[in-house]
C-alpha cells in the first residue's frame, strides 16, 4: 500500500514471483474494463506470468462499490490460498482495503430528500462546498474522498447526518471478510521531489499511449461522460479538456498537481492503518 507512483505494482510482481503468489489489485478504477491506460495496468507482456485478480471486473457502465470489492477480493484470496498460492493484495485505495481487511458497516438507507438537498448545495455552491463541510465532521473520509467526488461525499455527509456519526466512526462495529487471516502489510512512501518527477513522467506516457483517444471512443461507444468509471484522475481531467475547459498544457499539468494532491490524502489514510511496516524509499530506490 502506499501513495500512487512508489511502486507498489512491480514490488507486487516481484514478490509473487519470489513466494509463489498471484496478485489481488486494490484499486477503485483498475475493475473496469476498457479504462487501462490512466489507470496504469500492468500490461500483460509486464505481468512476468504472474496471475492478477480484481481487475476488468465491470463494464465502465456500471457503478462498483467497496463492499462488492471486499467480497470479491476475499473470494479471490481464498481461492488463491486453497490453490497453494500466497495471495498479495497491491494498490492504493484505502478504503477498498480498510472494507477488505476490518469490513463495512451495512449503514442507513439512502434517504431521497436529505440527498437532493446535498445536490443543491453543491449545485448553488460548488460541489467541493462539501468536501469542506465533510472535512470538518469526518476527517479521514474527506481525506481520501476527492473534492469534486460528489457521490461519494453526498454518502458521507448522508451517513453522518442520519446517525450523527462519522462514516468511519462506525467501522468498529464491523467484521472483516478476512476475519483470522494474518495480514502483513507494508507501505511504501518516497521523497516528494521523487514522487512528483516519478507522476509528471507517468502523465506524459499516458498521453504517449493515447489515454485522450482511449476516453474518445469510451464516449463514442455510448459511456456517459458521467460515469463512475470516469470519476477518477486523468479522467476526469481529460474529458474536461474535450470539453473545451483547458488546453492539453494545462491538462497534463493539472493531473499531476491532483495526483499529488491525492497522494497526500493517501499517506494520510494509510498512516492510520494499524500494524503497517513502512518503507522509506530513497531517490536510488526510485530510479526507473
Amino acid at each position: 500500500m502506499g501513495p500512487t507512483a512508489t511502486g507498489k505494482s512491480a514490488a507486487a510482481i516481484k514478490l509473487a514471483l519470489e513466494l509463489g503468489g498471484e496478485v489481488v489489485a486494490c484499486d477503485s478504477t483498475a475493475v473496469y474494463r476498457g479504462i487501462d491506460i490512466g489507470t496504469d495496468k500492468v500490461p500483460l507482456h509486464e505481468q512476468q506470468g504472474i496471475r492478477h485478480h480484481l481487475v476488468d471486473m465491470v463494464g465502465p457502465t456500471e457503478t462498483y462499490s467497496a463492499a462488492r470489492y471486499a467480497a470479491d477480493a476475499a473470494a479471490a484470496i481464498r481461492d488463491i490460498h486453497a490453490r497453494g498460492k500466497v495471495p498479495i493484495l497491491a494498490g492504493g485505495t484505502g478504503f477498498y482495503y480498510r472494507a477488505l481487511v476490518r469490513g463495512l458497516f451495512p449503514g442507513p438507507a439512502r434517504n431521497d430528500a436529505l440527498r437532493a438537498r446535498l445536490d443543491r448545495i453543491a449545485a448553488r455552491r460548488d460541489v467541493t462546498s462539501l468536501h469542506r463541510w465533510l472535512a470538518r465532521v469526518d476527517p479521514e473520509s474527506a481525506a481520501r474522498i476527492q473534492p469534486r467526488d460528489q457521490k461519494r461525499l453526498v454518502r458521507a455527509l448522508e451517513v453522518y447526518l442520519l446517525t450523527g456519526k462519522p462514516l468511519t466512526s462506525h467501522f468498529a462495529d464491523t467484521a472483516s471478510p478476512l476475519a483470522g487471516w494474518e495480514i502483513r502489510a507494508t507501505g511504501l512512501n518516497a521523497p516528494r521531489d521523487v514522487l512528483r518527477a516519478r507522476v509528471a513522467a507517468r502523465v506524459d506516457q499516458q498521453f504517449a499511449r493515447g489515454v485522450v483517444d482511449e476516453v474518445r471512443n469510451l464516449i463514442a461507444a455510448g459511456v456517459p461522460k458521467t460515469a463512475h468509471a470516469f470519476s477518477g484522475l486523468v479522467y476526469r481531467q481529460i474529458i474536461e479538456m474535450l470539453d473545451g475547459l483547458r488546453g492539453e498544457a494545462e491538462t497534463r499539468a493539472l493531473i499531476v498537481q491532483e495526483n499529488m494532491r491525492y497522494a497526500r490524502r493517501q499517506l494520510t489514510w494509510f498512516r492510520h492503518e494499524p500494524d503497517v511496516h513502512w518503507q522509506e524509499l530513497h531517490h536510488e530506490d526510485m530510479k526507473a
